[in-house]
């Protein structure tokens, strides 16, 4: 069974306000908390503003030109604004929709990558060991261990995401962020990665950006439901799904949404 989260927040937006334009914001005044040791999901409508939030929490929003920030987010109680975007991205890793391993690399080089990519120095002895353990962590050991060298393409979806994972925990990051990682598989492949980040959350927190509101009631354990950039309301999930606060909440829920 996996720990159950706790109630520390490792992760915080203080009246966060994100705008790709001037006066256009795709996120308004957020103020949501994410726990540790937890799986948080982001619900909402296309458009809402939930990927924009999840990429804030490692900036990968400042990305886009001319984007406006205002607000906090903190991790562990500091401004990740006031960290280098290298060492927040070490402790805040992110997964994309698609599984993306870096084509020209070997199953083994896409493991490390975070650590050729920002020129980190280590002893063979010491890739092998990260190599091993995140890809044991994924499940996916067994499955490629005769195949290390050989370039990941001939992977199923399903293996490659689950690669993307072991590149993103390589690092040993505290935060994992997941954008919609499982839209693109088939349904068993999802069911392997759902459970997967059911393990996962033992040692890290985990924020999942959905559209599939049946996963998000099946492995999250709390919810933020986002609607034009706002967030209508968070909480535990199953408090959230079987007794919303707001009537917009339930009318998502109950598909009856706009």
């Amino acid at each position: 069974m996996s720990k159950a989260a706790n109630n520390e927040p490792v992760l915080k937006t203080e009246g966060l306000s994100i705008a790709y334009e001037p006066d256009h914001y795709a996120v308004n005044n957020v103020t949501a908390s994410v726990r540790k040791n937890s799986i948080t999901a982001i619900m909402g409508p296309s458009g809402c503003g939930k990927s924009t939030l999840l990429r804030a929490m490692n900036r990968m929003h400042e990305l886009y030109p001319d984007i406006e920030t205002k607000g906090d987010i903190l991790l562990d109680g500091r401004s990740i604004f006031s960290m280098s975007v290298i060492e927040l991205r070490r402790k805040v890793g992110m997964v994309f929709q698609r599984p993306n391993p870096f084509p020209n690399m070997t199953i083994y080089e896409n493991v490390v990558a975070g650590y050729s990519l920002n020129d980190i120095r280590l002893k063979k002895s010491q890739r092998d060991d990260i190599v091993e353990s995140a890809l044991r962590n994924v499940t996916l050991w067994d499955e490629v261990k005769e195949s290390l060298y050989r370039k990941g393409s001939f992977l199923s979806g399903g293996q490659q995401q689950r690669l993307c994972v072991a590149r993103a925990i390589a690092f040993n990051p505290e935060i994992l962020l997941l954008d919609e990682p499982t839209s693109a598989l088939d349904p068993i492949a999802t069911s392997k990665i759902e459970d997967l980040l059911g393990e996962l959350k033992k040692n890290y927190t985990l924020v999942l950006v959905t559209h599939n509101m049946s996963q998000a009631a099946r492995i999250s354990d709390d919810s933020i439901f986002m609607y034009m950039g706002e967030l209508v309301e968070a909480g535990p999930t199953g408090t959230l799904f079987t007794n919303p606060k707001d009537p917009r909440t339930e009318a998502y829920l109950t598909g009856k949404f706009g």
